[in-house]
């Protein structure tokens, strides 16, 4: 079985980083006709350790792997979820599909986790408007994508995240044991959905969002 997708891969990070003073008090002697010493300085005091921020929270579901991130800024909890697979694409080629969300997002039901597609495959369509396709023999669903570029070596497409085509294409990957995806003409790869549903529904619990109109 290929190793799914890891989002560390991105760069998720938590680092802490604390910065501490060493007092140095002193106490000098004023030299007064009275000799008196003069009084001690008052330690500079330390600064605040930055809160320590949690390793990402890694799960696997079948062929799905999720990453929960959090990051504490101080004025609240940031959290960003998400879901990927790795395939094999036409043509031999490695790629992966991914969801991605933030709780400081728009979140479902107004919003949907944005869906991305990374393949090692230049022959494959690029630009702002790329017309793509995505579902099984039980039906398909239309989208449009526009490429961003090299993600870890890879070329990526992103879904554009308009509500009602991510929830349709959402419920398709639920329906789907298999999602055969294409761009225009060109086929892009038949990736497996083995462990999405609850993949999904994890997201929704980590991130704060309802999953029953995709994964009831």
């Amino acid at each position: 079985m290929m190793r799914p997708f890891r989002f560390a891969d991105l760069g998720a990070v938590g680092a802490l980083a604390a910065l501490i003073a060493v007092p140095f008090p002193g106490i000098a002697l004023a030299q007064t006709a009275s000799a008196q010493p003069a009084p001690a300085q008052p330690a500079p005091q330390a600064e605040p350790a930055a809160p320590a921020q949690p390793a990402p929270k890694l799960e696997t579901f079948g062929r799905w792997s999720t990453l929960v991130d959090e990051v504490d800024t101080g004025e609240d909890l940031r959290k960003t979820c998400a879901a990927s697979t790795a395939f094999i694409g036409a043509g031999g080629v490695p790629g992966t599909l991914t969801l991605v969300i933030t709780n400081g997002d728009a979140l479902p039901p107004d919003a949907y986790p944005s869906v991305t597609i990374a393949v090692d495959n230049k022959d494959l369509p690029a630009g702002k408007s790329v017309a793509a396709t995505f579902g099984d023999d039980k039906g398909r669903v239309a989208a449009k994508l526009h490429s961003d570029g090299a993600v870890n070596g890879r070329l990526s497409w992103t879904v554009d995240n308009q509500a009602k085509t991510s929830l349709a294409l959402l419920r398709a990957m639920r329906r789907a044991s298999v999602l055969d995806v294409s761009f225009g003409d060109a086929p892009v790869g038949s990736i497996s959905m083995d462990g999405f549903t609850k993949a999904y529904r994890s997201l929704g619990t980590s991130c704060g969002f309802p999953t029953a109109d995709v994964a009831p």
